[in-house]
Order: C-alpha cells, then sequence, then structure tokens
C-alpha cells in the first residue's frame, strides 16, 4: 500500500509573505506528483485543514511562512514531535489562523490520530497587508520558491521510498538531523 501524503498550503495571501504556503501549493498543484500525493491550498480555514486530517494520511506536509530570525527567504525543514504539541513542540512557528496546537486538538477530539507532520518553512521578510487580491510576495520569498518546490519534492520522494522499503504507509525514517 502506498502511503497517502497530504500537502498542504498554509496563509493568507493579503498579508504579504504570509501568502508563501498557498503560492507553493499553488505552484506544487500545477507538477505531476506520485500517486496518493494530494496537493490542498487551506489558506486560513484551520477547521478544513483538521477534517482533512480525519483521512487516512500516513502524512501531512505543511507549507508555510515561519519566522524563526535568520534572513529572508530562508528555507525550513522541521518535523514536529506531535506527542509534546501541547508541550509545543513547534514553539517559533506562527501558522496564524491555523494554529497547529487547536488543529491536532480538533483532529484528536473527533476521535482521529495526527499523520506524521512535517513544516517546510519560509522565513518571512514582511506581513505587510496588501489592499487587493494579488499575492505579493518579497524578493527573497518569491526567489525561495523554486527550492522549496525542490525541498517538498525530495521528501515526498523520501516518505514513499521509506514508505516501500518497510512495506507499510508508515514511513518510519529517522529525522535527528533534519530540523
Amino acid at each position: 500500500m502506498a502511503a497517502r501524503i497530504l500537502i498542504a498550503g498554509i496563509g493568507n495571501i493579503f498579508f504579504g509573505d504570509d501568502a508563501f504556503g498557498v503560492e507553493l501549493a499553488r505552484r506544487l498543484s500545477e507538477r505531476t506528483l506520485p500517486d496518493g500525493v494530494e496537493v490542498i491550498d487551506f489558506g486560513i480555514r484551520g477547521i478544513d485543514l483538521a477534517y482533512a486530517l480525519l483521512d487516512d494520511y500516513a502524512v501531512a506536509i505543511l507549507l508555510d511562512a515561519t519566522a524563526r530570525g535568520e534572513a529572508p527567504g530562508t528555507l525550513y525543514l522541521i518535523e514536529p514531535d506531535t506527542e509534546t504539541l501541547g508541550g509545543l513542540g513547534l514553539a517559533g512557528v506562527e501558522m496564524h489562523n491555523v494554529d497547529p496546537v487547536q488543529v491536532l486538538a480538533t483532529v484528536e477530539a473527533f476521535g482521529g490520530r495526527p499523520p506524521r507532520l512535517w513544516l517546510v518553512g519560509c522565513e518571512p521578510d514582511s506581513f505587510e497587508a496588501r489592499d487587493n487580491n494579488v499575492v505579493s510576495l518579497s524578493a527573497p520569498v518569491k526567489a525561495a520558491l523554486p527550492g522549496a518546490i525542490e525541498m517538498v519534492e525530495a521528501l515526498v520522494a523520501r516518505i514513499l521510498r521509506e514508505a516501500r522499503s518497510t512495506g507499510t504507509a508508515e514511513p518510519s525514517f529517522d529525522t535527528a538531523a533534519d530540523s
């Protein structure tokens, strides 16, 4: 059985670099991805993301602007510990109106179990509000999009490779050096 993977774009297109996850999801949805990989733009709809996580996904890859104090455009690959989210395994990861702890708590309240999570994040330059419906990323964040696409595609390939080698839909690789 192939691992089902959800790639979830998160962010608000009206707030500059907060649109990173939404724009990355849009670009990924235009690419050919392996069977079992689904890309969805959740924007700021946390409850919709919670319901999606109730589906039978082995892994969810969240795409979002992630302020961690590095240079704008810096990409991050983070595997938060879902077992310690109450203790903030996602410390410093702001998902705006999509609070990861609340989303996962909602999944658990409905009797679900969150899948393994990854975050592909990008250091924002500005969350400046925009007056129109145009995604307006800063130059460093826009320049990071091709690298983010490569990062997501490599992660998906790695997850699927590991799932095949273990014979299960649950990947089991060690990630201690990834964050």
